[in-house]
């Protein structure tokens, strides 16, 4: 019997692909990464929106699974290809942490740091001042999570961290240094280390890496 067809619908400069991307990559999957040519609109035409209605990026159709939102990615992959509960662990309280930072990846990441390269890279109408005052204070308790630990639950890597590295890592494409976060820094290091990595395209860095 063949492998499972993997396409995993992305586009090169998205935060949230390279979550998806990421993640596949690290469980050592292989996939197609097949580029949605977001400026001409593919992702509002009719064969994209079949795969997701909400006409976004990443989506992931693995055999007859179509998913989609990025840390829906992860928790799927998880799920069915991490039989050794490294990415997300297997305890309750283990799986609340996780889930506590895909949260933080749709809440505080999304409206500081993330929001920040929207407006710098993708002219996104934000006010620019508010959202990197939001992002300095969601990095500054990053930073104070991550004093005396590798990774966000502790000495292993999870998927908690690939879901917030993308945009954390890209802050200062945003006007967003990370020169104050000496902990955030080293962070992104040990995940830029990890084997499997695959990185996510610069753009303009406008601020001290």
């Amino acid at each position: 019997m063949s492998e499972t067809k993997r396409i995993l619908y992305s586009f090169p400069l998205s935060g949230h692909s390279h979550r998806a991307e990421l993640a596949l990559s690290l469980l050592g999957l292989d996939f197609e990464n097949r580029v949605t040519d977001l400026p001409a609109g593919e992702h509002k035409s009719d064969w994209f929106l079949k795969l997701n209605p909400e006409g976004k990026v990443p989506v992931l159709v693995d055999g007859d699974d179509v998913i989609y939102e990025s840390t829906a990615i992860l928790t799927y992959l998880a799920a069915k290809y991490d039989t050794d509960n490294k990415w997300i662990p297997a305890s309750a309280h283990g799986q609340s942490l996780v889930q506590r930072y895909f949260s933080q990846a749709s809440g505080p990441l999304a409206a500081g740091p993330a929001r920040a390269r929207l407006i710098q890279v993708f002219g996104a109408k934000f006010d620019e001042e508010e959202t990197i005052t939001n992002a300095h204070a969601y990095l500054e308790g990053l930073e104070a999570q991550l004093e005396g630990s590798g990774f966000l639950l502790g000495q292993e890597v999870t998927f908690a961290d690939v879901a917030l590295y993308s945009y954390v890592a890209r802050a200062p494409e945003g006007f967003v240094s990370l020169e104050p976060y000496p902990h955030i820094r080293g962070w992104l290091a040990r995940i830029e280390a990890l084997e499997g990595f695959v990185d996510i395209p610069h753009t303009k860095v406008s601020a001290a890496a």
